[in-house]
């Protein structure tokens, strides 16, 4: 199983336009939890343990800062 990390949504800047929309009148805590609740939405959607396994690898991994 091989996740797609190469760009792959039609029109991306107009998905993050209505994403940042969404968001605009939120605070903080109320666009956590909108992000919170789009994450759970769309996980159900994939449905497939692995790949919302890798998934969550990838964004803990690009989240992560080197140590020195």
């Amino acid at each position: 199983m091989t996740l797609k990390l190469d760009p792959n949504i039609q029109d991306p800047d107009g998905f993050y336009q209505e994403l940042i929309g969404m968001q605009r009148e939120l605070d903080d805590d109320q666009a956590a939890q909108f992000q919170a609740r789009l994450l759970l939405v769309l996980a159900n959607h994939v449905g497939d343990r692995a790949v919302l396994s890798a998934a969550m690898q990838v964004a803990r991994d690009a989240g992560v800062k080197p140590s020195t």
